[in-house]
């Protein structure tokens, strides 16, 4: 069981005499008016302090309270006791019904205070019908429940062989949590023949070790050696940890590093950014090479300052790496090891001195509350009891407590930073249902801090915030050309109030864009703050304009705030290049002078563009499209300058025509073109002869192409006309040959021995292949009729009978008295397959 040590300090104890008096009332009035009434005196009392061992489990006894502070324990409910904590945890916890205190939640000593000795966790009891304070401190005592601990498995030494006997090599200080006894208390080497170890016990009573070198070492001999270093507390029972050392054996190297001061001590302000500077070590070492390579790092450092501060292994530089503050260390202590590149080091100390800041605001705590009070109260009746306190020292630990003005309560300081809010004047219901008292804690550090604490008592919300946009100007794109209905983007207003007081409606102040309203361009959904386009824009009338749009909320009255929405209209390439000069138009356009003695790179003219849109898409580019000459000239591809590329030749051609490519740099490009004459003359003296000369030259060469134009369109006119009336006319002649001589119900009679011109007539025959003849043949005829040609050139007969006939004529009078005498006879009969079936019906033709 904890012993209780007797301090002196202060608390409230009630008035007998006061109290005697209100024994008169009536036990109803003392329930009513038990905040109304309340009168106290300040008296002596003591602080009591109990201690207990940590990792104790829930519900163990603290201390008797009731015994300790002589009080009934069967009145500590009605006075309502209740244990108040310091600490933000809640680790005990008073029992009412015994009067005990008891472990709420098992305490961890090392998690609690760390090194900090003594652990102390204080607490107040309350009472109330009079109104005590008793204050508490319950030291936590430190059990042997943890391990010494190594930072690493295995350290390695790196030590040249026939260093000197007796030299000394710091060993890594092994961490352990307890404290005290139940700390480390001593370290240990395993049996060797080259070293032994030398325990030492620094100014704060901790122990480290350092490994004395007791026989040289010889690399040949022994080039590693492996020991087994120990640490053990005392505690009970003795807990112990191990580490291995790995001792490497190097050649000479017979100069240390050596550091410019043994110990450097600097200060640094709490809450330092990350990667702050602290400090630089340098160490010197007077070796060559690799031997003066010196490398730094962190020796004997708890584990908790490798979380706040890091070493540059190269520079020496120290630099924050966590989160500084003063309220867990006031100071920090490191040890650097500086190596060389031969494996001797040596070790310096490094103090970091925090400085405190004013980074913690003011802590409201409140200890008793009645949210509901009669409206009847009288004057300096207690709402509430609350204190204050604040983790910075000094000037930044010291606090003023106020509450807002114009409103019927007070407040009244009774211990230290302890308050009471009391009523100050009547109450009125009707008037003020409702009151949200601010205590505001400010500290006098600097910068002051401060914090708000409200003590609401039946007040309903007020529409007392306006909304607030998220940005405080919204700026907003759109491409001309786009479609109506497009949503162009979305304003957003906030409102701190709750239910209909923040509901948000949003509208568009009333403006132009142009001479059109807003509301023929722009919508807003009041709802959302979706804002859309109603008609298409066009950047080049309207590149951008603003709009006020106005957010109000759903109170009575209501709340607004404004805002300005600007559209910027985004160009598109929907214009294309137009040329300045030469003048495009249906004018005869203007010819260009070229001497014939320029040379390459001469400047014939320039051509001007310019381009509606913006930005890439007005960007121009000139190529030559198409040229008399392509090689004799060339343009800038952004100047548009039309020069020669090569010396003017006595074969170029006098006129030349040059068609130039304008285009912009838009998706998709858009082009025009520009035609230029350019008139090569031999002296700019007989300009105008030439400029004269050269149309009717052309004007000739134009005359004669449509000449022959318009005669090969008539002689193919000619030809098709022709051609059709050799139709018509064998059409004609064929259809009155069949209305003479064929009638509907009869056929050609045509014998199968009639024989016909044929080519190979003319070898042995008399009539040459240019004669022609036509024969028509009925049925119907008496007699034949035969129609002869003359032939086209004539011809010398071949033999003397062609004087009186020939054979073709005689074999054709034969065969047609043959024919006659059949048909006399009756003999002779006609088939239809004897007949030819041709589209020209009953006609022979052979030419």
């Amino acid at each position: 069981m904890a012993a209780a040590a007797l301090q002196r300090g202060l608390c409230f104890r009630s008035d007998p005499g006061m109290a005697g008096g209100k024994e008169n009332r009536s036990r109803k009035r003392q329930v009513l008016s038990f905040f109304l009434c309340l009168c106290v005196s300040l008296a002596a009392c003591e602080t009591i302090r109990y201690s207990v061992p940590e990792e104790k489990k829930s519900g163990s006894l603290v201390a008797s309270i009731a015994k300790d502070l002589k009080l009934d324990v069967g009145k500590l409910s009605g006075r309502s006791a209740r244990l108040v904590s310091k600490s933000t945890k809640q680790y005990f916890e008073l029992n009412t019904s015994s009067g005990d205190v008891i472990i709420k939640e098992k305490i961890d000593r090392e998690d609690l205070c760390g090194q900090r000795d003594p652990c102390l966790l204080q607490f107040e009891i309350v009472l109330q019908n009079p109104l005590q304070l008793y204050r508490m401190e319950v030291q936590i005592d430190d059990v042997n429940d943890n391990n010494p601990k190594f930072s690493k498995n295995e350290f390695v030494l790196k030590i040249p062989e026939q260093m000197p006997i007796n030299t000394r090599f710091p060993l890594e200080r092994a961490q352990d949590s307890d404290i005290g006894t139940n700390g480390i208390q001593s370290y240990a080497i395993s049996s060797n023949e080259h070293f032994s170890l030398d325990v030492q016990t620094r100014g704060d009573g901790s122990k480290y070790a350092e490994l004395v070198l007791e026989k040289q070492l010889d690399r040949e001999a022994q080039a590693q050696l492996m020991l087994i270093l120990t640490a053990a507390d005392g505690g009970l029972p003795q807990r112990s940890g191990t580490a291995q050392i790995r001792v490497n054996v190097l050649d000479n190297n017979d100069n240390f590093p050596q550091f410019s001061q043994s110990v450097y001590k600097v200060q640094l302000m709490e809450n330092s950014p990350w990667d702050t500077l602290v400090t630089k070590v340098e160490a010197s070492d007077l070796d060559q090479g690799s031997n003066a390579e010196i490398t730094y790092s962190f020796g004997q450092v708890p584990d908790r300052v490798l979380k706040l501060f890091q070493l540059n292994q190269f520079t020496g530089e120290i630099t924050v790496l966590g989160i500084i503050d003063f309220e867990d260390a006031e100071m920090h202590e490191m040890e650097v090891q500086a190596t060389d590149g031969g494996g001797f080091s040596s070790h310096c100390k490094v103090l970091v001195q925090m400085e405190d800041m004013n980074d913690n605001a003011p802590e409201v705590v409140l200890t008793s509350l009645t949210s509901t009070i009669p409206e009847d109260s009288s004057p300096e009746t207690v709402v509430a009891l609350f204190s204050v306190r604040d983790r910075d020292s000094g000037d930044n630990g010291r606090t003023v407590c106020s509450i807002q003005d114009n409103v019927p309560f007070a407040l009244k300081s009774t211990l230290k930073n302890y308050y009471e809010l009391v009523t100050q004047k009547l109450l009125d219901r009707e008037k003020v249902p409702e009151y949200n008292i601010i205590i505001t804690a400010t500290d006098r550090g600097t910068p002051r801090l401060t914090s708000v604490r409200i003590i609401r008592v039946q007040l309903s919300d007020i529409n007392d915030n306006p909304p607030v946009f998220n940005e405080s100007s919204y700026i907003m794109y759109l491409k001309e050309n786009n479609h109506p209905g497009l949503l162009i983007g979305t304003v957003h207003a906030a409102d701190l109030d709750t239910e209909q007081n923040a509901k948000v409606t949003y509208t568009a102040l009333p403006g132009n864009i142009g001479d059109l309203p807003f509301s023929s361009s722009i919508s807003i959904n009041a709802e959302n703050g979706n804002v859309y386009a109603l008609q298409s824009l066009d950047y080049e009338q309207t590149r951008d304009f603003q709009v006020a749009v106005k957010a109000a909320d759903g109170g009575s009255p209501p709340l607004s705030s404004e805002v300005i929405v600007r559209v910027v209209i985004i160009d598109e390439n929907d214009n294309a290049p137009f040329i300045l000069y030469p003048l495009q138009n249906n004018s005869a356009p203007a010819n260009d002078l070229v001497p014939r003695s320029a040379e390459a790179g001469y400047l014939v003219t320039k051509v001007v563009a310019v381009d509606g849109d913006s930005g890439q898409n007005s960007w121009l580019s000139y190529q030559l499209l198409k040229a008399t000459d392509p090689g004799l000239f060339t343009v800038g591809l952004q100047t548009g300058e039309v020069k020669t590329s090569r010396p003017i030749m006595r074969p170029d051609s006098v006129k030349q025509k040059l068609i130039v490519l304008v285009r912009d740099n838009g998706e998709p490009p858009r082009s025009t073109t520009s035609t230029l004459n350019v008139l090569l003359v031999d002296g700019f003296s007989d300009a105008y002869m030439q400029l004269l000369d050269v149309p009717q030259e052309e004007e000739q060469q134009d005359t004669l192409t449509l000449y022959l134009v318009i005669s090969l369109t008539f002689i193919s006119f000619l030809f098709l006309v022709s051609v059709v009336t050799i139709i018509a006319i064998r059409l004609y002649k064929t259809r009155q040959c069949r209305e003479r001589h064929v009638p509907s119900s009869r056929n050609f009679d045509c014998d199968p021995n009639f024989v016909t011109n044929s080519a190979n007539m003319s070898v042995t025959g008399t009539l040459p292949q240019s004669y022609c003849y036509e024969v028509c043949l009925t049925t119907g005829s008496g007699t034949r009729e035969f129609k002869f040609l003359k032939p086209l050139v004539p011809s010398v007969p071949a033999d003397p009978r062609a004087a009186g006939g020939s054979i073709l004529d005689f074999q054709i009078n034969s065969h047609l008295k043959e024919e006659k005498e059949s048909l006399r006879e009756g003999r002779a009969s006609v088939s239809e397959d004897s007949i030819p079936r041709s589209s020209v019906a009953g006609c022979i033709v052979n030419k």
